[in-house]
């Protein structure tokens, strides 16, 4: 399943659904990938500022994978998508 993540709100709550499907607690999340339970929730509920070390820990710890695209579907030119985002 995909899922975009816009903003970190967005990506701590693709993050958290994942883990659930997944059958993981917090705790053991973050044990599989050397952080603390902490660090986990923060990424989950806040959209806490994170390393993109840690990010990339926790996508592994989930089995997901990091995928950039070009959201510039003509509707909108690039230069102006910006304050379409955060």
């Amino acid at each position: 399943m995909d899922v975009v993540a816009r903003t970190p709100a967005q990506l701590g709550a693709a993050l958290k659904s994942a883990r659930i499907r997944r059958g993981l607690s917090q705790t053991e999340a973050a044990s599989s990938v050397g952080v603390k339970q902490k660090t986990v929730s923060s990424l989950e509920n806040i959209g806490a500022k994170t390393s993109v070390e840690t990010l990339y820990k926790m996508l592994s710890a989930l089995g997901l994978e990091l995928v950039i695209r070009d959201n510039n579907h003509g509707d909108v030119p690039a230069r102006d998508q910006s304050s379409r985002e955060w």
